[in-house]
């Protein structure tokens, strides 16, 4: 690839103007249709999607990109320990790879609850090499440990019809940093 070529693609990016709400009900039919684009991820029903832009808005960040949904991330506070985030899922449109986006998506929802949280969980397959960077990344930014221990194991929980999840723990952390 030329230098000509790298500039005019960071040009693309940088021009390109993200931004970042809490969704409403009215953007589940998009998450359900940016999800099943996003593979390997699960596709939940549209039902499911309406609930966490609805019930679950101020724990999930909704990304625009000219009006477009290029990004979102869904999660929820653990009843059992409100000081700690589930990350349900993560996507991210083709369209907006190669940006950072998904890291400042989880900034953006740390940000927002930063006097309340300081441990994320998430779950990750062992083969989602892009989500163990995402959350490798975001762990070193906020210079807290990342943990590892299987959630649900492929036998036992899955009986062999999905590989198993591994929980993935950052914290304890006390700050935030922006990308």
């Amino acid at each position: 690839m030329t230098s000509d070529t790298l500039d005019r693609t960071e040009k693309t990016h940088t021009d390109q103007t993200i931004t970042f709400r809490i969704p409403d009900a009215t953007d589940g039919s998009d998450v359900y249709k940016l999800i099943s684009r996003c593979q390997p991820l699960d596709t939940n029903s549209m039902y499911c999607n309406l609930l966490q832009c609805s019930h679950f808005a101020q724990t999930a960040v909704a990304a625009e990109m000219n009006g477009e949904l290029v990004g979102f991330v869904s999660g929820y506070r653990l009843p059992q320990q409100p000081d700690t985030l589930f990350v349900w899922q993560v996507a991210v449109d083709k369209k907006a790879r190669g940006q950072g986006l998904a890291v400042r998506m989880l900034n953006e929802l740390l940000q927002r609850h930063r006097h309340a949280v300081n441990h994320l969980h998430t779950s990750i397959t062992p083969g989602n090499e892009a989500s163990w960077n995402t959350f490798r990344r975001l762990a070193n930014n906020l210079g807290a440990p990342l943990n590892i221990s299987t959630l649900f194991d492929k036998e036992q929980h899955f009986k062999q019809a999905h590989d198993s999840e591994m929980l993935v723990h950052i914290g304890p952390f006390t700050y935030f940093t922006q990308e």
